[in-house]
């Protein structure tokens, strides 16, 4: 029944208490090395969680620029951008049409200051021919200042139309200046912005797609380190796996120091202890087992992190522009083409402003010829019926009014030519109008244009600031998870210690127990307390297993209720389940 002799590093541990304090030594290893770990792997988890949060981030920033719809307001500038070469032909036309109407009016005005300047001789002659009769003195006077007054209505008149031709000459020339400038600029610019609301378009689908992927990696690795965490209950169950040897080793010296060991003599306490020293050695052993084969695995999955952070990081690299493209965010590019439509459209602000200018001032001059023709017509009355007064007082005067009668005569008929002209001029006006509203028409496409272009700036500039920020985000991240899982695969590398560790504990207990397991039948009954209290210990089916295994049950054990003896566990998953503590 005695065991074999015992190696002397087996007598060195004779003692339990010695046996002790070596699986002290390695239950806080394990418990310091598991804690450790579990603190890194949540450090992961929680920077992993920072990391989809900045992915989340770009989604929003992507889906920011879904909802400004930068590229439609790219789009619709560019159509608005090519229809302005036509818009400014036709406000040219518009131009040429106004000056033309205004060179028509300016024909009836020069016949009109011809007529007033006849019409000065007239008077002038009418003065002189009837200086010697003193009704007509006064008379000859009063037509004169008329005609004068006249005469200085149509210079008016005149200076508003040679007003208008300058304005409509500059505003022509300034046109000129522009449409040739979107002849050479606009098509390549429009070209530019439809190419850039393309790219637009691809470069944020592409984005999406590796935003994607690297959440889809992210999140794999999240998963890995959340099975990772629940796995490293291998280290909780080892270290509850060594309390339990050390409590049936403490066991052990208290039932011999107690009233019943104290019943045993020196052979029965040396199988007994023989016996407790081999279950010990079996749940060392198991626990060995169970710890390589499940902290491999651990180790296995950390291991896979390190791939799984090389694609992301270079998926990152891909949504930064690192690889191949400008260090800046890609839509950054864009403002430059924008900017040079910017300044298109400052062009047709301009040019708007001026043919604006040039409108209103032909519309207000309309109104001044307008009013100026009701003088002119007002001053040709006069002048007509003082006229026929002169008339019919030469006719009563006989042959001293006969030379006053032949001039009165044609200053009358010169009198009623204004009339033609003002005629004239009355029907041209509403054409000059006309042509001053081609000029600016009421709804004007350069005003939207370069609200819409605004617009677009101002969106574009902000989707790249925040893209540029998220980015900058996830590249931090990135890193941080990088260096993180480095060091967690530094810190949980389990078998480079422990397992050597819980090795050589096994080792020693194995030397200490010896090649026999002793019988103890006969001292079932004396031992049956013990047994109850050390089996009690215990929390997993396969500890149970392996001591009944080595100590079978007693009656009093065995009369227990079947319903307290969990069902036996098939695989891991169902081990793990058990081992809830």
């Amino acid at each position: 029944m005695a065991h074999a002799l015992v190696s002397p590093t087996a007598a060195a541990y004779a003692s339990g208490r010695d046996i002790g304090r070596t699986l002290e030594s390695a239950r806080s290893r394990v418990e310091e090395r598991f804690l450790e770990g579990g603190t890194v792997l949540l450090s992961v988890m929680d920077v992993l969680n920072r990391l989809l949060n900045s992915l989340e981030g770009v989604t929003a920033a992507l889906d920011n620029g879904e909802q400004s719809d930068t590229g439609a307001d790219l789009r619709a500038t560019v159509e608005s951008l090519t229809a302005l070469p036509l818009t400014e032909e036709n406000r040219q036309q518009a131009l040429v049409s106004l000056a033309q109407t205004g060179r028509d009016l300016r024909k009836y005005v020069s016949d009109m200051q011809e007529t007033m300047r006849y019409l000065r001789t007239f008077a002038v002659t009418v003065k002189i021919t009837g200086a010697g009769l003193a009704e007509f003195a006064g008379f000859a006077q009063e037509i004169l200042e008329r005609i004068y007054s006249g005469t200085d209505e149509v210079n008016r008149f005149a200076a508003h139309l040679d007003s208008l031709d300058k304005e409509v000459k500059l505003a022509a020339a300034f046109g000129a200046s522009v449409s040739k400038g979107y002849a050479d600029t606009v098509p390549a610019v429009a070209a530019a912005l439809r190419d850039d609301a393309a790219k637009i378009a691809e470069h944020r689908k592409h984005l999406g797609v590796v935003a994607r992927e690297v959440g889809a990696i992210a999140r794999g690795v999240q998963s890995k380190v959340a099975s990772t965490l629940s796995a490293l209950q291998i280290g909780d169950i080892t270290r509850q796996r060594i309390e339990h040897v050390q409590a049936t080793l403490s066991l052990l010296e208290e039932f011999f120091a107690g009233e019943e060991g104290a019943k045993l003599d020196a052979g029965a306490r040396k199988r007994l202890q023989n016996v407790i020293h081999h279950l010990t050695a079996a749940q060392m052993s198991d626990m060995c087992v169970n710890f390589q084969r499940e902290s491999e695995n651990v180790v296995t999955t950390i291991a896979s992190f390190d791939h799984d952070m090389r694609e992301i990081l270079k998926l990152r690299d891909q949504m930064s522009g690192a690889s191949g493209e400008s260090g800046s965010n890609f839509m950054r590019a864009l403002e430059s083409s924008v900017s040079a439509a910017h300044e298109i459209v400052r062009q047709v602000d301009t040019a708007s402003r001026q043919a604006d200018q040039v409108s209103q001032s032909t519309i207000g001059t309309a109104a001044k010829l307008s009013e100026a023709i009701a003088n002119i017509r007002a001053v040709k009355t006069d002048i007509h019926y003082m006229a026929l007064n002169t008339n019919l007082r030469c006719s009563r005067l006989g042959e001293e009014g006969r030379s006053i009668n032949v001039v009165t005569a044609e200053l009358r008929i010169f009198a009623g030519k204004l009339d033609e002209s003002a005629d004239a001029i009355v029907t041209g006006l509403p054409a000059l109008e006309a042509a001053a509203g081609r000029v600016a028409p009421a709804t004007d496409a350069g005003a939207g244009l370069g609200e819409s272009l605004t617009s677009a700036v101002g969106n574009i500039r902000s989707a790249a600031d925040m893209m540029e920020k998220e980015l900058k985000v996830l590249a931090e991240n990135g890193r941080e998870v990088a260096t993180k899982i480095g060091l967690l695969i530094g810190k949980l590398d389990f078998q480079r210690d422990l397992g050597e560790v819980f090795a050589r504990c096994a080792d020693v207990l194995d030397e200490a127990a010896g090649t026999e397991v002793a019988d103890i039948s006969d001292l079932a009954e004396a031992i049956a307390p013990l047994d109850r209290k050390i089996f009690k210990h215990y929390t997993m089916v396969q500890e149970r297993n392996i001591h009944r295994d080595i100590i079978p049950a007693c009656a009093e054990s065995a009369a227990a209720p079947a319903s307290a003896e969990p069902a036996k566990i098939e695989n891991d998953e169902d081990l793990f389940a058990d081992a809830l503590f």
